[in-house]
């Protein structure tokens, strides 16, 4: 049966609504005006046991929508806090979600359906509840967008539009997301027991994640500690990710942070058109507090909140000595993954300066690194300094990339793959396509005036950015000059 269910034979098992009805709000989704499909996503429904070829839009409309319930969904908006900007609100919850419930395919394997944008909760404080089309679209083309690069993250089933209105910037069309990832607790989910108080119903959560998420840490002798080592390892791999291809989070508070370290609720994020470590995405970052550059010390102070919400389940020194390690264990992901682009696959002592080396040069140039590497990859090791277009991206610095070049030839001659090999190596992790924000903000302009073809037209091209697309090709280029003027909110 497995791939051959419908919508109404989704086989749900909702553990978290077994959970105290104190840590929740039951919701049902609040309809919009005139909801229609925008796009589906075929791989994720095969994630979910759903036949893609059964799957009806009117179907997607009528279940997701919250126009009629969902066979074995029984939607709630979760109770959260967190630290936003450096700044504890007890406050927060799904304010604009609900999760509908969760999925169990024929693996094994559980997934949460989340509506993102579904209306009013117990939490939205003075919000409307709603998301607007031109964030929905945003975090459906960035989550396929991550699932290809290989970085971890939530991902999007379908997208429905509506002609439903609210006042962002300006009037803008609402929209929905729906959501599928195997956790939806946050670290402000622990944030929440601990500044209240609560500290039995934050044992029952650390054990209920320790049962659904992490069942082979339960025959340790701490497993609350080995938990807390597993979302370190895990949150120090994906920001590493994020420093090793230009992606900018934007707002890395620490409700936005997820115990199974995925990227997760995607706002103003950014991947930088051109190297600039000082990369701000969110213009309502006044500080600069989640500047590109900033993010793995961000990462590492959230971490040490999470740390502070598990003090009475962990000693407090157990848990400074993970924290101890973190910085260096996220920078020997780091370095992995950027020998990994350039075809170094076992990394050297030496590699660490090499690495250094060329990303001070991307700085002072400002250069595309996605086009940088992608070129790179087409550059036979033989032919390698003997290519000029590729000393083009250094343009003030020729002559001292041309000396980084020749190092980095005679290291990666002590590679052992052959030249084929070498180039499959490197194009499976440096893509042709990247997901710019020149790209999303088309395809959210041609979508607001009804034309939703760019949406679905982007989304096989970021499933798969290392196949090259001969139709395609224009987003291989550099951006616009015009990109540089996109201005990204916490709206977005």
């Amino acid at each position: 049966m497995a791939h051959n269910r419908t919508l109404k034979e989704l086989n749900f098992d909702n553990t978290y609504r077994q959970l105290p009805d104190t840590w929740y709000q039951l919701r049902e989704p609040e309809p919009l005006k005139n909801v229609h499909l925008i796009s589906f996503n075929p791989r994720v429904a095969t994630l979910l046991d759903l036949d893609p070829c059964q799957i009806h839009p009117e179907d997607l409309v009528k279940y997701f929508s919250g126009m009629t319930p969902l066979p074995g969904a029984e939607p709630l908006a979760m109770k959260y806090t967190g630290h936003q900007f450096g700044h504890y609100n007890p406050d927060l919850g799904d304010g604009r979600g609900v999760l509908l419930g969760e999925v169990v395919n024929a693996k094994g394997q559980r997934w949460d359906l989340h509506l993102k944008g579904s209306g009013r909760t117990a939490f939205s404080r003075f919000g409307d509840g709603r998301a607007v089309l031109r964030s929905s679209i945003r975090e459906y083309l960035v989550s396929e967008a991550m699932t290809g690069l290989g970085i971890p993250s939530t991902q999007a089933l379908c997208l429905l539009g509506s002609e439903e209105y609210t006042r962002r910037i300006g009037m803008e069309p609402c929209a929905l997301v729906v959501r599928v990832t195997p956790c939806h607790i946050r670290f402000g989910h622990f944030e929440y027991f601990y500044y209240s108080h609560r500290h039995e119903d934050l044992k029952r959560l650390a054990d209920y994640c320790l049962d659904r998420f992490y069942p082979d840490l339960l025959s340790y002798e701490n497993p609350y500690l080995e938990m807390f080592k597993e979302i370190s390892n895990r949150t120090a791999r994906l920001v590493a990710w994020w420093q090793s291809y230009g992606f900018v989070h934007g707002v890395l508070n620490t409700d936005n942070m997820s115990i199974i370290g995925e990227t997760f609720d995607y706002g103003p994020f950014t991947f930088l058109d051109y190297y600039e470590p000082d990369h701000i995405a969110n213009k309502n970052d006044d500080a600069g507090r989640y500047a590109f550059f900033r993010q793995p010390s961000v990462v590492l102070w959230n971490m040490a909140c999470l740390a502070q919400a598990l003090l009475p389940l962990v000693e407090r020194e157990a848990l400074e000595a993970e924290l101890a390690v973190f910085s260096e264990r996220q920078a020997c992901f780091e370095l992995e993954r950027k020998c990994a682009r350039l075809g170094l696959l076992k990394p050297k002592p030496d590699d660490t300066d090499l690495i250094a080396e060329l990303w001070n040069l991307f700085k002072k140039d400002r250069v595309d690194i996605h086009r940088f590497f992608s070129d790179l990859v087409d550059i036979p090791l033989s032919e390698l300094l003997n290519v000029t277009s590729i000393v083009s991206y250094f343009p003030t610095q020729a002559s001292a990339f041309l000396q980084w070049l020749d190092k980095y030839y005679q290291r990666a001659k002590l590679e052992a793959a052959s030249p084929a090999i070498r180039r499959a190596q490197m194009r499976a992790v440096n893509p042709y396509y990247i997901l710019r924000n020149y790209m999303a903000e088309e395809a959210i302009r041609e979508a607001e005036q009804g034309d939703y073809r760019k949406v679905n037209a982007l989304m096989p091209l970021l499933r798969c950015p290392t196949d090259l697309r001969p139709e395609m090709t224009s987003f291989t280029q550099a951006p616009p000059d015009w990109a540089a003027a996109i201005c990204l909110t916490c709206s977005s």
